[in-house]
């Protein structure tokens, strides 16, 4: 058991109202008083007791969260370019998900170097959602980021979010809702091919705030760093499902924009180079090992996209939905008793269209699909 010395915040609320609404924000404000927290494990994940951040004399605001399995290279690499942020005031908070390589010891190190404040967590190999769920759970900062262990953060990402909260804490979130009709949710920045293109050349719609697809919608097509409101995340864990480790990310982010807009950053905040063992890469075995996940994501998809706009993308998730459907349920009746699926969505044994009282696919579009399946697969797309 090792130990480590770090602050313990106390909260305070305040409140304000504005259009007779009242909003409680939380304001963390360190204790004077310092004790030792032991890191332990618990339920098979190596947990922490209290609080894992450094006194900077402050609460951080930003929790950066980092999935691993067997990354130690890779890793890093992330840790050198946290080491370079303008702000340090922010928590790195790993979970290793059942890695086999020296991942463990490599972080002890730099937990003892003492350089950021570091949250460790170490489970059995579920996956990447899985591995999601358990950060998202065990964040204490009002905001979170996802930095995938083979990207890296530009030098000043940490400054820029920092910056752009503080304007729309200003703002407040009813001005959001009055702006767009509904929350704030979080930012949406680029990733880039390095610091200062954004990756496959993509720049943003002209929009101070948009839902994530929306963006698509409009015609963006590069590749997003995103920041959310850790309550807002909570609110919307990933599915985990019984034999399966992956659920696409915008089958939850779909769900958020239902609600919830993000700021758009115009900027570059996280570097990402694609790796041959990276999740990126490998988008056919992820479809072939994770059928229900992709189900549920087509299925989702086709109800949300509008009919024309763009032209024939409708029809294509329609053709994706009826491929999915029929591989989840073969999947599903050849595991006996069928798969659990936890999260947003409860499976019943087989497939259900009215999974979460989510109204059934329109007839003509099960047609219009099987005609796109049709094609899919003549082109070798499926």
């Amino acid at each position: 058991m090792s130990f480590h010395w770090w602050t313990t915040p106390k909260y305070t609320e305040s409140t304000y109202s504005k259009r007779k609404k009242t909003y409680v924000y939380y304001k963390a404000i360190c204790a004077d008083t310092r004790r030792k927290v032991p890191q332990i494990s618990v339920n098979g994940y190596s947990q922490e007791e209290g609080t894992m951040t450094k006194d900077t004399g402050e609460y951080p605001l930003l929790t950066i969260f980092t999935p691993a399995y067997n990354r130690q290279e890779l890793l890093k690499r992330a840790y050198e370019s946290l080491t370079r942020q303008t702000r340090k005031d922010f928590v790195w908070l790993i979970v290793d998900d059942g890695s086999t390589d020296d991942t463990a010891k490599l972080i002890r190190g730099w937990q003892e170097a003492g350089v950021l404040s570091i949250e460790y967590y170490h489970t059995e190999n579920g996956g990447k959602m899985r591995a999601h769920n358990l950060g998202v759970k065990y964040t204490k900062t009002l905001l979170f980021l996802c930095l995938d262990s083979d990207d890296y953060l530009t030098e000043d990402a940490v400054e820029i979010i920092y910056d752009e909260y503080g304007r729309i804490e200003e703002a407040a979130d009813e001005t959001v809702r009055l702006y767009t009709g509904k929350q704030f949710g979080g930012f949406v920045a680029h990733k880039g091919r390095d610091e200062k293109t954004p990756l496959y050349g993509e720049d943003f719609p002209k929009l101070v705030y948009s839902t994530l697809y929306g963006l698509y919608l409009k015609g963006f097509h590069g590749e997003t760093t995103l920041v959310y409101r850790t309550e807002v995340l909570r609110s919307y864990p990933f599915p985990e499902i019984s034999g399966e480790k992956y659920v696409p990310e915008d089958y939850i982010y779909d769900k958020i924009d239902r609600n919830y807009v993000l700021k758009v950053i115009p900027r570059v905040l996280t570097v990402c180079e694609l790796t041959q063992s990276g999740y990126t890469e490998s988008l056919k075995k992820l479809k072939r090992e994770n059928p229900v996940g992709w189900y549920l994501y087509y299925r989702q998809r086709l109800k949300i996209t509008p009919l024309f706009d763009p032209p024939l993308l409708k029809f294509k998730y329609a053709g994706y939905y009826v491929i999915y459907k029929n591989r989840a349920a073969a999947s599903l009746s050849g595991k006996a008793g069928g798969r659990e699926l936890k999260g947003t969505e409860k499976q019943p044994r087989g497939l259900s269209e009215r999974t979460s009282g989510a109204s059934e696919i329109p007839f003509l579009w099960v047609l219009m699909g099987v005609i796109s399946a049709f094609l899919l697969k003549m082109t070798g797309r499926e």
